[in-house]
């Protein structure tokens, strides 16, 4: 499927800073089809000369007419002459007849989208680049509320934005998603001077639990934020500027354990500030989790960096007991489980570093192969290892044994293909859609075939390749040549990589 921006961009009629403010359009393109009780759809204009949905929402408080997506389809020929009219004259055209869609009467109105060229001036491009049509279903008309005629209002003042260029604003931050608050939520409506001219019950509820007892409209929001924050000492910097709908910010208010989200959409006509929207949500449980996860986030890293500090003691316990042991072979044996234990502490030195439990796994194998210059110097070996190709972003269950085993193959390199002379050991990682594929080459003598599959590092690394990771592995020897280890592992595991 298509990404947005492609979406727009394929249809060969839009550049790509158009393409950029329709995707922060469609960001609020949901608080749209809320505000207007009604469905949306973005056009864009095609090669064709005709126009091309690339976005649709619908309504969360109101009967959808589309019960189907527009998006990616041609424009239907019933508005198509509405659409042209409001692209060509740059001005909201509206159906003159109730438009009727599958037998149910509704009204169309058709908004151009103008761009503002800069967020330090008013010029605007010179024709629309697309259109937003508004779908409202005329089927069950009754007397409306009076939130809902504000919400009607406070849909037509950014439609109104949206055709001169102020909506979408360049100076609001991209915040995530999360706990975003949306028109069903609370909408507080503010004057010029940042008075409640209008607060929606939802939006009164989440104030009563922040300890106000009183009516919003008719106060001064910032006074009424004022009020409540007696116990603290710090204060955003940026929620004044929410609470007065000044600048187009969305902050946190906290009083009384209870933790409301503001945003602040100021309303303008012809570039001058008129009133504001001002959208609340009750996030209280929603920061309880994220702290949550932080504080898990925070736990699982301390536990990798313990982890990592308990292998290396176990490392350099290894690293003294061989020095002392008089036996070569215990002694191999000795420097050979350090290494090992020393293989897996980076993987867990890597987690402890990050917020996720994925690794850049090119850092964590070229860390390992300063493992393997050890290894070269008690062999009287001279090593030029040589990576190639990418290994990406692997989660903690592929990074564990792959680094381990990748580790043991390049030692085996120098400890038998190498052994008193200098060569190099080549690793290629070619990694696809579904498979990661990684060869171990090096310059030495080469294997006699029947020797291959005998050492326990062979096993090991047969064990995590095959048992743990589900791969293959295959040995090609060409004495006097080198060998080469072919390592596939299938990536199921991440899905999509």
């Amino acid at each position: 499927m298509s990404t947005l921006s492609d979406l727009i961009l394929a249809q060969g009629r839009s550049s790509q800073a158009d393409a950029d403010w329709l995707q922060k359009l469609v960001g609020d393109l949901q608080l749209l089809a809320d505000l207007a009780f009604a469905d949306i759809v973005l056009w864009v204009p095609s090669a064709a000369g005709g126009f091309v949905a690339v976005s649709q929402a619908r309504p969360s408080g109101a009967a959808t007419l589309f019960y189907r997506d527009f998006v990616g389809q041609e424009i239907r020929p019933e508005w198509l002459e509405l659409v042209s009219c409001a692209m060509e004259t740059a001005a909201a055209a509206e159906s003159n007849a109730p438009d009727w869609y599958e037998e149910m009467p509704t009204r169309v109105r058709a908004v151009p989208v103008l761009r503002r060229l800069g967020s330090h001036t008013n010029d605007v491009t010179e024709h629309p680049i697309g259109v937003i049509t508004r779908h409202t279903n005329l089927s069950a008309s009754r007397t409306p509320s009076r939130q809902e005629l504000t919400f009607n209002d406070c849909a037509g003042e950014v439609f109104e934005m949206i055709a001169s260029g102020d909506f979408p604003d360049l100076g609001a931050p991209t915040g995530p998603r999360r706990g975003a608050p949306r028109a069903s939520d609370g909408l507080i409506r503010l004057d010029n001077d940042g008075v409640t001219t209008f607060a929606s019950p939802n939006a009164l509820s989440a104030f009563n639990r922040m300890g106000f007892d009183d009516e919003l409209e008719g106060r001064s929001l910032a006074e009424v934020a004022t009020s409540m924050m007696t116990d603290r000492t710090t204060v955003d910097e940026m929620l004044p500027l929410v609470v007065t709908g000044r600048a187009p910010l969305r902050t946190d208010l906290d009083a009384h354990g209870i933790t409301v989200t503001l945003r602040a959409i100021p309303i303008r006509h012809l570039g001058v500030r008129t009133g504001s929207i001002v959208l609340s949500r009750d996030v209280t449980e929603i920061r309880h989790q994220d702290q949550e996860l932080i504080t898990k986030d925070a736990t699982i890293r301390e536990i990798h960096h313990r982890v990592k500090n308990n292998l290396q003691t176990v490392a350099s316990l290894l690293r003294i007991q061989a020095r002392r042991t008089r036996s070569d072979e215990a002694r191999e044996a000795l420097t050979q489980a350090m290494r090992r234990v020393g293989a897996i502490a980076v993987v867990h030195d890597t987690l402890s570093e990050g917020l996720t439990q994925n690794v850049d796994f090119d850092e964590v194998f070229d860390r390992a192969l300063l493992l393997v210059a050890e290894v070269a110097s008690a062999h009287n070996t001279t090593v030029h290892p040589r990576r190639e190709g990418s290994f990406g972003v692997l989660p903690s269950e592929y990074a564990t044994p792959l680094a381990l085993a990748l580790t043991e193959l390049v030692t085996n390199a120098v400890e038998h293909g190498l052994v008193g002379r200098e060569g190099t050991v080549h690793i290629l990682a070619d990694r696809g859609p579904t498979m990661l594929q990684v060869k171990v080459r090096d310059s030495g003598a080469g294997l006699p075939e029947g020797r291959v599959g005998e050492g326990l590092g062979t096993q090991i690394v047969r064990t995590l390749i095959q048992g743990e990771l589900g791969g293959t592995i295959d040995w090609h020897t060409m004495v006097g040549q080198g060998t080469e280890v072919t390592i596939e592992v299938p990536l199921r595991w991440i899905g999509k990589s």
